[in-house]
């Protein structure tokens, strides 16, 4: 996410808060908007999982979930009354935590209603920890897949490692060994948990174009497999090389399993305060 948009959607948040009773709230009807939902029903949807989570939580829905009426003018000066909901910061935290994480705004809002400071440098920080995290998981469902198409054409797991090895050197001009010497990842660990944001997608995007190619040219064995994976992971290294970027002069990032329990640690102590300061 860039910095801009970040700027743009803190700016919208902290615009659309009101006090209620003392309490900091957000409209239901206005958060709809700020997630990106065209539709009051589809939005509705997620609402009802983020009740679901309140009660399974302990907590008492009118404290967090309340119906209000607003009057909303439907043209000629006239208006007319809808039923909303003043969602308190743990309302929309949770609300945020049942969305569609791939959408900007439930991204972003799910970092924005965790952070108390309400901090623009804080969230950003936040947002992209959350970026490289869920880059990683994608990866991972990426390669998983990949694994599955090549294993029905005759590529074992053993090969499959031997293939997505050859794409790391194709791509870094280091094999899996020498590449984690560089960035010291200990023996046991796959190296994508210590690469950057940018080197984790540009695997994952390489491992893309393989599992396309490979069916739509309906390559199967080892041998035709590997070639299609090291020029998918050339090409996207050209692509780099031709934005200034060289990706094995890259810094190493930290452990993604270590930023993920930071992380969960960061969203639990949220949730005890946001339940305290209701």
């Amino acid at each position: 996410m860039k910095n801009e948009e970040i700027k743009d959607l803190f700016s919208k948040f902290e615009s659309a808060v009101s006090i209620l009773e003392g309490v900091e709230c957000w409209s239901a009807r206005e958060l709809q908007i700020l997630l990106g939902y065209s539709k009051w029903d589809n939005f509705e949807k997620v609402i009802l999982k983020a009740k679901e989570a309140c009660v399974n939580a302990g907590e008492l829905l009118e404290n967090h979930f309340p119906d209000v009426r607003k009057m909303v003018p439907i043209g000629s000066d006239a208006e007319r009354q809808i039923i909303d909901i003043a969602l308190t910061r743990y309302a929309c935290y949770l609300i945020a935590q049942n969305g569609d994480s791939r959408k900007v705004e439930i991204a972003f809002a799910q970092n924005y209603f965790a952070v108390q400071t309400r901090r623009a440098e804080v969230i950003e920080q936040r947002l992209l920890e959350f970026e490289r995290i869920k880059a990683r998981e994608k990866l991972g469902q990426t390669e998983k897949q990949l694994s599955g198409i090549l294993y029905e054409r005759g590529v074992d797991s053993k090969g499959f490692a031997i293939i997505r090895s050859k794409g790391d050197q194709a791509l870094f001009r280091l094999n899996t060994q020498q590449l984690k010497n560089r960035l010291g990842v200990p023996e046991s660990r796959p190296v994508a948990d210590f690469l950057p944001t940018i080197s984790i997608k540009a695997k994952d995007f390489a491992a893309e174009m393989t599992s396309v190619n490979v069916q739509s040219k309906n390559l199967k064995g080892q041998s035709p497999i590997e070639n299609e994976h090291i020029d998918n992971s050339s090409a996207v290294r050209k692509m780099l090389l031709e934005r200034g970027i060289v990706p094995e002069n890259l810094p190493p990032a930290e452990d993604v399993k270590k930023l993920q329990r930071k992380l969960d640690g960061d969203d639990k102590k949220v949730l005890k305060e946001l339940k305290k300061n209701k």
